[in-house]
């Protein structure tokens, strides 16, 4: 089974439904047997390295709000992400441009440690107010979590990956995908938003037993006895 989960490093709920996808396949049955592939998505293309403004204000500003409802619509999403055991710190976050950090997980899959780098990324945003624009941050995190500092250094100063990020986002608005987290099990089942953890356990049951039905063997020599009802004849 294949779980492809179109992301961005910089959205709070990414973040808080990655867990709840982990929570969920921890008690999945063929945990065993699925394949997780991070695509891309990019909230804010047109963003500059990193922005000037503090992440309330910017958020009060794209949404036409005060400051202190900002504020406070940052501290519910805290709570949430707490309550999956994630410390936020939105309030250091340095926000900006993600599409080297995508390129980055692009690569990251090629070597097998994608997830070890998104997780990575997003334990730098939201924790530790790292800046995930900047090309030196982007390589010592990205070498933390098991990339070469030296390839993903000279994937950064070119544009390599670049056409895998722009069609990961080209095939999301093809599915319909308007925001992320944006879940896809092999190819049949979407699931959007970060969802509760037995909504998610839930799809993937789905997605399973559609993809294994029972395949019912009859004998040779025709049915056997078997009883349909309480009036079976004996």
């Amino acid at each position: 089974m294949k779980v492809e989960i179109w992301s961005d490093v910089v959205c709070p709920w990414c973040y808080i439904g990655k867990r709840r996808f982990e929570h969920a396949l921890e008690r999945f049955e063929h945990r065993d047997e699925v394949e997780v592939v991070w695509r891309s998505f990019e909230l804010d293309p047109q963003a500059p390295r990193e922005r000037g403004t503090d992440p309330a204000s910017h958020l009060a500003e794209k949404y036409g709000i005060g400051r202190d409802e900002a504020v406070a619509m940052q501290a519910r999403v805290t709570g949430v992400a707490a309550e999956e055991g994630l410390t936020y710190r939105l309030d250091a976050a340095r926000s900006g441009n993600t599409f080297d950090a995508h390129r980055l997980l692009q690569l990251a899959r090629e070597r097998g440690v994608q997830g070890a780098v998104e997780e990575r990324l997003f334990a730098a945003y939201f924790t530790e107010g790292e800046s995930i624009g900047d090309v030196e941050t982007l390589v010592r995190l990205a070498a933390s979590a098991g990339l070469d500092a030296a390839e993903a250094r000279e994937l950064l100063r070119g544009d390599g990956h670049a056409e895998g990020v722009r069609a990961d986002e080209r095939e999301a608005a093809e599915l319909g995908a308007r925001g992320v987290p944006f879940f896809v099990i092999d190819r049949r089942y979407g699931v959007s938003g970060a969802q509760a953890a037995d909504v998610l356990l839930q799809a993937l049951e789905r997605a399973w037993t559609d993809a294994h039905p029972i395949t019912v063997l009859t004998p040779s020599g025709g049915d056997a006895a078997a009883c349909a009802d309480d009036s079976c004849s004996i």
